[in-house]
């Protein structure tokens, strides 16, 4: 990111999760080799069937809420998704920065608050590992309110229950199609991630600028 933050605008920061203050990784790992291995075990089939049969169930459900939804998944596939997820928590990273820059947020006095598509399931999980809860005043989840982020009716439902002024939030995401959502409901300064998962290669941002590292936008 070129442009310094204009931090002297901003009263409210909205954070997503998965991808933006933890690597990516984890959850692409988790349904794409994790939940086949254990679908594959309770079914016993071949473990490249079991990916293939997931892999078009996801990009059935890709964008809407019952794709971020542990209750859906359990349910489709007779599997407690949360406990799966405790299996595999090693792999759970917060990226670098990140910590500090809440904490930095906490001292500027900034109004913070986890905005996510993951359901509690999955953010008690995230937040039993990492300890980060004490860092927002919100826990927002778009379950909380029926509709996916990718949704303008979310950002309807959100400022009804939790009003916010669009022209002075910060939001970072790194999910283009939610950024449009949140861009369409006229929040003002939006940031997207270059590298959501680290072991995949940068993404293009379109015309959202993005973030390397948390550091880039750290406040004094």
């Amino acid at each position: 990111m070129q442009t310094p933050m204009d931090w002297k605008s901003i009263t409210a920061v909205f954070l997503d999760m998965d991808g933006t203050l933890l690597d990516l990784y984890f959850d692409n790992y988790f349904w794409h080799e994790h939940v086949p291995l254990r679908f594959s075990e309770k079914h016993t089939i071949d473990v490249h069937d079991a990916k293939q049969q997931l892999l078009k169930r996801y990009k059935n459900k890709a964008g809407t809420l019952d794709w971020y939804c542990v209750d859906f998944w359990e349910n489709e596939l007779g599997l407690d998704i949360a406990a799966l997820k405790r299996e595999v928590s090693k792999h759970i990273q917060i990226f670098p920065n990140v910590e500090k820059f809440l904490k930095k947020l906490k001292l500027h006095e900034k109004h913070v608050a986890l905005v996510t598509n993951a359901h509690r399931k999955s953010i008690a999980v995230k937040m039993d590992h990492l300890e980060l809860e004490g860092y927002f005043d919100k826990i927002i989840s778009s379950h909380d309110y029926g509709h996916a982020k990718e949704e303008l009716e979310f950002w309807r439902k959100f400022m009804q229950a939790e009003p916010f002024d669009p022209a002075t939030t910060l939001f970072i995401d790194d999910n283009l199609s939610v950024l449009a959502a949140a861009e369409a409901y006229g929040i003002q300064h939006l940031l997207s991630i270059k590298k959501p998962d680290s072991s995949k290669p940068l993404q293009d941002t379109l015309h959202y600028p993005a973030l390397a590292d948390f550091d880039e936008i750290m406040p004094e």
